[in-house]
């Protein structure tokens, strides 16, 4: 089993970044695979994704997140939604590349006004590749980072369940 973190912010080092990665940790540990996983940092494709013809970074990344069993995708929130950079690199994948996969929709955003975006926005697009998002989607407040551990304890008690509970029906078919 394996967790990915696909990162959609266009900048290196993000508040997204550091969000997802913790957020994938605490999923890990209370599904019971905790350690190392993989991260798509879509910052570093961003120039590849809108050129002609494969890339070799974009073609791994791409594998990476149809390999994974979890895959927790984050971005900041981008006019009321995630970014452009984010949409770019789904739409790479073909249909259904994401079905028998547990899919954690993450959004970081500095106006509580949008913490319905997750939902409306992002869950629809994974949903829409097949992956399956058992859970409601993690708005994190910029007021929350702070407080980070203490949010992340509280989402990964609530959703590992039910992530476990599809990685469990997936072993099963």
């Amino acid at each position: 089993m394996s967790i990915v973190t696909l990162v959609g912010n266009p900048r290196a080092v993000s508040r997204t970044r550091t969000v997802a990665i913790a957020a994938a940790e605490a999923i890990a540990a209370r599904i019971g695979t905790a350690g190392a996983h993989e991260v798509v940092d879509l910052s570093a494709l961003g120039p590849h994704l809108l050129s002609p013809g494969a890339s070799p970074g974009v073609e791994v990344a791409l594998e990476l997140v149809a390999e994974s069993s979890v895959l927790v995708v984050a971005s900041p929130t981008y006019k009321g939604t995630y970014t452009g950079l984010l949409k770019s690199f789904l739409d790479r994948l073909p249909p259904d590349a994401l079905a028998g996969k547990a899919a954690l929709p993450l959004l970081v955003m500095g106006d509580p006004k949008h913490a319905l975006a997750v939902e409306v926005h992002l869950r629809p697009l994974l949903v829409e590749l097949g992956a399956t998002v058992p859970t409601p989607g993690l708005a994190v407040l910029e007021a929350q980072l702070p407080h980070l551990d203490d949010v992340l304890t509280a989402w990964a008690g609530r959703v590992a369940p039910q992530a476990a509970a599809v990685l469990g029906e997936r072993a099963l078919s």
